[in-house]
């Protein structure tokens, strides 16, 4: 099926060879990625600062990831337009790895996840999006939301705290017990940094809202400070020692170098021992890493078809997504996807190709380079008020409010377990619990919809009387492990007293295992009760099941006829002669 080549198809680079080579790449196409990379690297300089802050690293790694990941993931990938680096998604997930293994052990963890990533790609599952139902994307990403927002409360209210609990119920103890002690001073810069990002869109300028609310921030916080306050910046909260001995506050303003993951600070700041136990420890939130990164570029990249009207390469996204985790952690890059804000932010600037996307990533780095003193003054204040809103954002909660008002209750049960288990445990668990949760929910539906009906009495349908002491038993639905075993026992129920009874299936499109193991009791049940069986218009895949399973017709006991017309016929003239 041609329109379904995207799910399957795989191929380094997709994206750039459909854009870039099979279609002709003119100046014009420059000009408008050139344009478009440079806006979305402007957004993308703060936003991968706080995203690394609220992972637990310093703010440079955050940048280090847009600029290797970002460039190489534009670079491999499937998707035209997706733009790549730390979104706030894997808050969740690396801030407990980050305080558990610091930043050796999160790097290590992301070269691991971006392993499997490849591994998803190889074996085609990039279609795996079509399985995720929107009650658990809606669910976790609520959660994530919720979690996130509850870490920048500490810097937000400028709380004087070392660190924060692991488990969820034992942060939001932590931060109430320590709010008396919020700091004024801090607080009004959060605030003023959250209602400049709230009440900038309506002038409509098309500056993104948290450009202007951090530069007032920023200048805010320099006129406290310098007025005896102390209101915490990126320089005051963060230094670095660059390998000549330079040390300095805040981010270092030099090209990100190559460094084994390993040999990276754990989490005593002394490297870690690269052994068989390390692997299997950060396994499971490798794997954890792979599953968010997977979903949520594979979801941007359906958003981003949507506007463009363009077709992804699934599998050749998770490829370069992939090889952009593997690359960035040995130039100290944190996990990085693709962000659905930022890419759709590319889009209506103009973007063409991913040529926007490797721009962003050289935008990046010059800023590094450039403004890194600048960069310094950020309050930390201000970068909690940039994550809240991102949380909000990201958690869509006016698409939850709606599912929660309109939705199935079935549905509804699904999103609130999701939802409450990616904020009390993880969203691993989350994801898993919701989808089998969902799926046992949709077997039930599906079991419900299978039902037996008497139609000995349909006129239309029975042309031809039925002898005394038989019946036609109509059956609408799959006949599967969770609906045949009541189904058959409806049957037993109602066949009692019956000569013979006639099963009409052309409603029946599946018979599985268990369906046909129940028939076959059901089957042997009339045998011994001497009524006889007969079954008519049989769809393929039930014929194929039974005749696989080896069931055959019995003289005067089983029959299979290819009509209800003929069954009928044949019965009527038995029972004649």
């Amino acid at each position: 099926m041609p329109h379904r080549a995207h799910l399957f198809s795989l191929r380094i680079g997709h994206a750039m060879y459909e854009s870039c080579v099979k279609e002709p790449y003119s100046q014009h196409k420059l000009a408008k990625d050139v344009l478009a990379g440079i806006t979305v690297g402007i957004i993308a300089i703060p936003l991968a600062m706080a995203l690394a802050i609220a992972s637990g690293v310093a703010p440079q790694y955050g940048l280090y990831t847009a600029i290797i990941a970002g460039f190489i993931i534009a670079l491999t990938g499937g998707s035209r337009l997706s733009i790549s680096g730390p979104t706030a998604a894997f808050v969740v997930i690396l801030y407990p790895i980050a305080q558990s293994y610091g930043l050796g052990g999160l790097l290590m963890a992301t070269v691991m996840s971006g392993i499997l990533l490849i591994g998803m790609a190889l074996v085609r599952l990039g279609r795996l999006i079509e399985y995720i139902p929107a009650p658990v994307t809606l669910g976790f990403t609520g959660g994530i939301g919720v979690v996130i927002a509850t870490l920048q409360v500490k810097d937000f209210l400028g709380l004087e705290m070392t660190a924060l609990p692991e488990h969820y119920v034992g942060k939001v103890s932590a931060l109430a017990a320590a709010v008396p002690g919020l700091y004024w001073p801090s607080l009004g810069v959060a605030l003023l940094t959250l209602g400049i990002m709230i009440f900038w869109p309506r002038l409509k300028t098309g500056v993104p809202a948290h450009l202007p609310a951090l530069i007032v921030a920023s200048v805010v916080a320099l006129v406290l400070n310098k007025q005896g306050m102390n209101i915490a910046t990126i320089s005051s909260q963060f230094s670095y020692l660059l390998p000549d001995g330079t040390a300095g506050q805040g981010i270092p303003p030099v090209l990100p170098e190559w460094v084994w993951p390993w040999l990276q600070p754990g989490p005593e700041g002394v490297p870690l021992t690269l052994d068989w136990s390390l692997f299997q420890a950060l396994l499971p939130a490798a794997f954890a890493i792979a599953m968010l990164g997977a979903i949520e570029s594979l979801l941007c990249a359906v958003v981003l078809d949507g506007m463009t009207g363009k077709r992804h390469s699934a599998n050749s996204e998770l490829l370069g997504q992939g090889l952009g985790n593997i690359v960035a952690p040995f130039f100290g890059g944190i996990t990085a996807t693709a962000a659905i804000a930022r890419s759709a932010a590319n889009f209506k600037a103009g973007a063409q190709t991913p040529v926007s996307g490797m721009v962003h990533a050289l935008v990046v780095l010059a800023a590094l380079v450039l403004l890194a003193p600048m960069l310094a003054y950020l309050p930390m204040p201000a970068m909690a008020a940039l994550l809240m809103v991102v949380a909000w954002n990201m958690s869509e909660a006016p698409k939850s409010i709606r599912l929660l008002k309109t939705a199935p209750v079935g549905d509804i049960l699904v999103f609130l377990t999701c939802f409450s288990l990616t904020i009390l445990f993880d969203m691993v668990i989350a994801i898993t619990v919701g989808v089998l949760v969902a799926a046992v929910l949709f077997v039930r539906d599906i079991a419900e919809m299978t039902r037996v009906s008497d139609i000995s009495d349909h006129r239309r349908l029975l042309v031809t009387p039925l002898p005394k002491q038989w019946s036609v038993y109509k059956i609408n639905g799959p006949l599967f492990f969770a609906a045949a075993d009541r189904v058959f026992s409806e049957l037993i129920g109602l066949c009692q007293h019956q000569q013979g009874v006639i099963l009409y299936m052309d409603a029946v499109s599946i018979l599985d295992a268990g369906g046909q193991s129940a028939m076959s009791r059901f089957i042997e049940h009339c045998q011994q009760h001497n009524i006889k069986v007969v079954i008519a218009d049989l769809q393929y895949q039930p014929l194929k099941t039974l005749a696989r399973a080896g069931m055959q017709p019995i003289p005067e006991k089983l029959a299979f006829y290819s009509t209800l017309q003929e069954a009928i016929e044949q019965v009527s003239g038995t029972r004649a002669a």
